[in-house]
């Protein structure tokens, strides 16, 4: 029996064998690892653009307050609390003069007027397969002050270094270093931000198209964007609504519920930070990837005027903005809006604000906008799943569906090409087909009726005692009715029914004396052997 049941073992063993059959559990991938492949397609970067006619007046010195403040530093310089060279005390006076601009500076004729042009980015992402989608009001709806300030730091730049070398002009003698360039440079920008006055602002936003493959590249697309709703600025319900024309099939987020995520969790922040955009040392594709970060649900927050808002630490930076933020379900729990300020003005370390996404149906159904997951994103999603479980036999057929889908998907080819590659490396553990599981279970079946069959056979063979008379399978066993010895048959030199028993006449028996007519025969099991019953047991 224990053979059979090595065999039967032996065999089940083959059959987890065989090729493509996978009892393992699936891969331990990371829940963040998943969501960010999941949300990635449908995270875009936008580019808006503002241009304007600017009208900002010359500069000059207040001479009154501009001596006061030279004697203050001039006092300072005697006491020892300011080194006496001239670069120093220069320093000094312009530290000063920055703190209140328009305390020591005037604005005196002719105005210059400028042509000015500047651009931001920000984050959005698809809620519809057909062009619909979530970004921040302030990214599309800029406050005026904002706008004046950074073109006042941007557009500018030329007009402040000629104040500039108007200042150096007024501390003669001095040889100003990078320092001080930029001190005055800094002084004059907020000067001109204060005066300046803007003519014929203009917008535009679009998004800027992945390419195939992953990433953006120089050449990269930008798709115009129509800003169909928008919001107010934080701490108002900061979120827009707009809308991509001729799109089809585009990838798209899942839209949660406030209640999906609660203090304590872990949220999840996609989008494209300034940062990493804005930096010079990474390539270009490379930098116009989304980044990924998470952090905890820290409180629930409300502004004066009674908008809620969430709190966390999941990293974020300027350009993030209108970018979507993720509960561990994977589903749209808000939008990310702007990072919190300490008192002295400053940004807080990781502590952003998120508007919640009841906040963006509101708006959505106030455009009667209906977000849905599309074809693509449910298709690319399987995809995914097949792909982090390493069957990568059936997520490559998935991932094709989504490129006729959507041929413009940023990462759908490495995916097939990396799945492609996993198979002919042999680490493909896609389970096989239902109809070759069947054949397996029939012969798997099979094989264990005909080892029960045989382990039936010998259970019952061991079970029928021997015959005590050497007979065959059809002989009588045992005791005869009504306690009736079976007959012994004939005794040694009679004859048998086969003919003579014992020796031929006139031979020997080998080994022994011949034994009279008449001797008893001993049992042929031997001498400890059972005797049958009335039969007398051998001297020996």
């Amino acid at each position: 029996m224990r053979r059979v049941m090595g065999a039967l073992i032996a065999t089940w063993l083959a059959v987890l064998a065989l090729p493509g059959v996978s009892w393992a559990e699936d891969a331990k991938v990371p829940a963040a690892t998943r969501l960010a492949a999941r949300s990635h397609p449908a995270v875009q970067l936008l580019l808006t653009k503002y241009a304007a006619e600017l009208t900002v007046p010359s500069v000059g010195l207040r001479d009154g307050n501009f001596k006061r403040l030279t004697q203050e530093v001039t006092q300072d310089v005697l006491r020892g609390e300011i080194p006496r060279d001239k670069l120093n005390i220069a320093k000094a006076l312009i530290g000063r003069m920055a703190k209140d601009v328009n305390e020591y500076l005037e604005p005196i004729g002719p105005d210059r007027v400028v042509k000015a042009e500047t651009a931001a980015t920000c984050t959005g992402w698809w809620v519809t397969a057909d062009g619909y989608m979530v970004t921040g009001a302030h990214c599309v709806k800029p406050d005026q002050k904002q706008i004046a300030q950074t073109f006042a730091k941007q557009a500018l730049t030329d007009l402040a270094r000629g104040d500039a070398a108007n200042v150096k002009a007024l501390l003669s003698g001095v040889r100003a270093d990078d320092e001080l360039n930029r001190m005055s440079a800094t002084m004059f920008a907020s000067f001109n931000a204060g005066h300046l006055k803007m003519d014929g602002l203009t917008q535009s936003t679009s998004v800027l198209q992945s390419m195939p493959g992953g990433g953006v590249d120089k050449t990269a697309k930008e798709l115009p964007a129509e800003v169909v709703a928008a919001g107010e600025s934080y701490p108002g319900k900061d979120v827009a609504l707009l809308k991509v024309g001729n799109q089809q099939n585009l990838p798209t987020l899942d839209l949660g519920d406030d209640r999906d995520a609660q203090v304590g969790d872990t949220l999840y922040i996609d989008g494209f930070p300034g940062t990493v955009t804005g930096n010079g040392t990474l390539s270009v594709d490379s930098r116009l990837q989304p980044t990924f970060t998470q952090g905890p649900y820290n409180a629930q927050r409300t502004t004066q005027g009674g908008v809620p808002y969430i709190q966390t630490q999941a990293p974020a930076y300027g350009g993030n903005s209108g970018g979507p933020v993720f509960s561990d379900s994977g589903r749209v729990v808000g939008i990310l809006i702007a990072g919190m300020q300490g008192a002295d003005g400053q940004s807080a370390q990781n502590q952003q604000l998120v508007l919640p996404v009841s906040v963006v149906k509101e708006k959505l159904r106030e455009k009667n906008v209906r977000p849905a997951m599309s074809a693509t994103s449910a298709a690319y999603n399987q995809a995914l799943d097949s792909f982090f479980k390493k069957h990568y036999k059936n997520a490559v057929p998935k991932f094709k569906e989504v490129q006729n889908l959507y041929p413009g998907h940023p990462y759908v080819a490495k995916y097939i090409s990396d799945s492609q590659t996993a198979i002919t490396d042999g680490k493909d553990e896609t389970p096989l087909p239902a109809s070759t599981w069947l054949l397996i279970a029939g012969i798997t079946a099979a094989v264990l009726l005909a080892g029960g069959l045989m382990v039936l056979l010998l259970v019952r063979r061991r079970r029928r005692p021997a015959n005590p008379h050497g007979g065959g399978f059809g002989t009588p066993q045992g005791p005869m009715p009504n306690g009736v010895l079976p007959p012994l048959g004939p005794l040694p030199g009679q004859d048998g029914p086969f003919g003579p028993v014992g020796p031929p006449p006139g031979r020997p028996v080998q080994h022994g004396a011949p034994m009279p007519q008449g001797t008893p025969m001993p049992s042929p099991q031997g001498p400890m052997g059972a005797q049958p019953p009335g039969v007398p047991r051998p001297p020996w």
